[in-house]
């Protein structure tokens, strides 16, 4: 079994072989006095490797002549994003983002990764995941009870968050669209088909959306990541294959990863937009932003691409949607006053360093708004592999774990995660990469209950609604004798369970 290469799987290894950035109101003119005058040199280098950089303007006042100096420093506007000040920027000049931050009305400028933009051999695509058996899929489907999909028993992930009891109350509304801003999604699968918002789907992989026929589908040979988070999400309650969290709702495809696996800023920057700017009501974000696991704010390309994202983010909270997001799975304490990073930047030759997580914040999850999301295994206890911390993680949910850790309850037969893959079929998977997806269920069944509720009160009644959960016994998950994690706070909010366990059928109940 392997793990997943860049995104919220990466870092898992089952043992079964398995702050300061500006708000969205820009800087008003006035500020500018303080800022450097312009001062571009009259010729530039031009013979560095084509590096991707985002510039982020103090006020959108300034766009006109921020665009000026971007092509008199030898940069190219791919895209701008007037309405949050972010402009997507390629160039060979190897001292671009140095020239712009001195630029009057830049707030700041990064490149997005240390890999030149010139394609590169693709690596092999690592991920965790088991496939599932005829024997599996025969057995389940005897199994099954009037009312359930074929494979639902082998789901049990869903009655962990009651959602098959909220089921017989609702499905969620086809008004409500969850966005899987991911590695695409295959909308070809008949447990997707009938549930899927073309007109909410795009491919933002190089920083502009692209609404080609397809183009939100993952390649031959590419991740199936996102197709399975979309089931985990909407699967139809068609008498096919799995059942979804939400199994009403829409649920559309954003791909902001390349054909490498990486997910770059410029790209996940382009799927908020377009999500916030087509209806869409919830995000799902299984993933961080590379090349950097954490972004320091006190280094100039890393900070940049802090603010980036987070303007994105909350520009798309204020349209309306609710951003979920998977808190890794490093066994990390998110809250520690220091974490060693030894795999960025990824994209090229990495380093050790010692980051403070609340200081160089994991993206898109550590950002403000943000719905960070915990795994559990299916005995409810904190997965082996998930990152936690008192004052970062809001809730939790099923993401599976080792079977020899946390065996489900029969008739299910694997600890792992059920779900959709590409070309129609199913297979497990296990990360905070699946619990995050169940959360997004969930706030899409709160959103068909409550249509008029803004973003802020979703989260509220997702919180007020999970099932407080106390930290337990010290936490030695594998049984050596030696403890694993440390888990603080108390029953109503601690650093494993957040605010507890969400609850689908209270989500609907009310």
């Amino acid at each position: 079994m392997a793990h997943l290469r860049s995104r919220r799987g990466r870092a898992l290894a089952l043992p079964v072989g398995l702050a300061l950035t500006a708000s969205l109101g820009f800087l008003p003119a006035g500020a500018a006095s303080a800022a450097p005058t312009q001062d571009v040199p009259a010729s530039v280098a031009t013979d560095g490797p084509e590096l991707s950089y985002v510039v982020n303007l103090k006020s959108s006042w300034y766009g006109a002549s921020v665009k000026k100096a971007i092509a008199k420093a030898g940069g190219t506007v791919v895209e701008s994003y007037d309405k949050i000040g972010v402009i997507v920027v390629h160039s060979k000049n190897p001292q671009f983002g140095e020239t712009l931050r001195a630029v009057r009305g830049v707030d700041s400028a990064g490149a997005t990764r240390t890999a030149p933009l010139a394609p590169v051999a693709t690596t092999e695509v690592e991920e965790v995941a088991e496939p599932l058996t005829p024997e599996e899929a025969r057995e389940a489907a005897a199994q099954a009870e009037d009312g359930q999909d074929p494979l639902e028993p082998l789901q049990w992930s869903l009655p962990a968050i009651k959602a098959d009891k909220a089921h017989e109350r609702t499905l969620g509304s086809s008004k409500v669209t969850v966005a899987v801003i991911d590695t695409g999604v295959d909308d070809t699968h008949p447990d997707l088909a009938p549930n899927f918002d073309r007109a909410a789907s795009a491919n933002c992989v190089t920083g502009k959306a692209d609404t080609t026929e397809g183009a939100w589908r993952p390649a031959p040979g590419e991740s199936d990541h996102g197709t399975h988070v979309a089931g985990t999400i909407a699967a139809a309650k068609n008498g096919i294959g799995v059942t979804g969290v939400a199994p009403g709702v829409k649920v559309s495809g954003i791909k902001v990863s390349n054909p490498d696996g990486y997910f770059y800023t410029e790209a996940v920057v382009c799927g908020f937009m377009w999500a916030a700017e087509h209806g869409v009501d919830v995000t799902n974000n299984s993933y961080y932003t590379d090349p950097w696991l954490y972004n320091c704010k006190n280094d100039p390309d890393q900070g940049a691409l802090v603010e980036a994202l987070t303007r994105a983010t909350r520009y798309a909270e204020r349209k309306g949607a609710v951003n979920v997001a998977a808190a890794g799975n490093s066994r990390t304490d998110l809250a520690a006053d220091e974490v060693t990073d030894s795999t960025s930047p990824n994209d090229s030759e990495t380093s050790d360093r010692t980051v403070k997580p609340t200081e160089c914040p994991d993206i898109p999850t550590m950002l403000p708004g943000v719905v960070t999301v915990s795994a559990t295994g299916a005995k409810g206890l904190k997965a082996s592999f998930s990152n936690y911390g008192q004052g970062i993680v809001d809730v939790a949910a099923p993401g599976g774990d080792s079977t020899r850790y946390q065996a489900p309850e029969a008739p299910a037969t694997s600890g792992l995660i059920l779900s959709t893959t590409v070309d129609g079929g199913y297979n497990y998977k296990a990360g905070t990469s699946m619990a995050s997806p169940h959360v997004a269920g969930v706030v899409a069944l709160i959103k068909s209950k409550h249509p008029y509720a803004s973003p802020g009160m979703v989260k509220s009644l997702l919180y007020a609604e999970a099932d407080a959960t106390a930290c337990g016994e010290p936490y030695d998950i594998n049984g050596d004798g030696e403890i694993d994690a440390v888990c603080e706070g108390g029953k109503l909010r601690n650093g494993f369970y957040g605010r507890g366990m969400v609850d689908a059928l209270d989500a609907v109940r009310w």
